[in-house]
């Protein structure tokens, strides 16, 4: 007979003081995309630590964990990711309607060489096997698993006092080949981390005018799509 683990039960759901449910909430509000103020002191071995386990503890389809968190700090090996950030944020520029271009180009993307430790979040899709479980009709459960990972660990970040800054201009072949991942993992995220001392008020992005908030009762639909709702 197989051996099968004993029964488990849930335990009483642990309630949350008003004190620590606001704590959350501002966190969550307080979080930012930062680029431009990162301190040059290294990172908090030890707040770092927490950062990385609350990652770890993100939700995954079949328990799969499929995410590894590379941690880049070598001043030569980010000059090489900063360069194709360069290419990439050329080509990115010429995309744009001409009236937006200037405005582009005067915005801070990104944080590479400024932050003493970037993080590259990736997703090994093979960790589990063909057939995992939750993944089976909607194969890329995966990789929103990992996104949860990397929300979790900015949002420990910011309750830390680290700032994160999310990098999603580079050709993909290109850092791969830089930090030697292999064909079958997926980069999900190239993440700039350090120390700060300021925050912006709001998203960088709308206070500088490029885009706003949309309200949040524009996008809420009940029971299903609602064409005339949408945006």
């Amino acid at each position: 007979m197989p051996d099968f683990p004993p029964p488990v039960e849930p335990r009483p759901a642990r309630r949350f003081t008003e004190i620590e449910r606001q704590a959350l909430h501002d966190i969550i509000a307080e979080r930012r995309d930062v680029r431009d103020e990162f301190l040059p002191d290294p990172v908090d071995p030890q707040a770092l630590r927490r950062v990385l386990e609350a990652a770890h503890r993100a939700p995954s389809v079949g328990f799969m964990q499929p995410w590894n968190f590379l941690l880049i700090r070598d001043a030569a090996r980010r000059a090489e990711v900063h360069e194709a950030f360069r290419r990439a944020n050329d080509e990115a520029a010429l995309l744009f309607p001409e009236e937006k271009r200037d405005t582009y180009r005067a915005l801070k993307l990104q944080g590479i060489l400024k932050a003493p430790l970037n993080i590259c979040v990736t997703c090994d899709r093979d960790r589990c096997g063909e057939v995992v479980l939750g993944r089976t009709q909607n194969p890329e459960m995966d990789l929103y698993s990992t996104v949860c990972a990397v929300q979790n660990l900015w949002l420990a970040a910011r309750a830390e006092g680290l700032g994160v800054g999310w990098v999603s201009i580079y050709r993909e072949e290109e850092l791969r080949a830089i930090l030697g991942i292999p064909e079958r993992v997926k980069i999900v995220a190239y993440l700039c981390v350090g120390h700060v001392d300021r925050f912006y008020s709001a998203p960088e992005l709308a206070l500088k005018g490029w885009r706003q908030r949309l309200p949040l009762d524009d996008l809420l639909m009940e029971e299903g799509w609602q064409a005339d709702r949408a945006l």
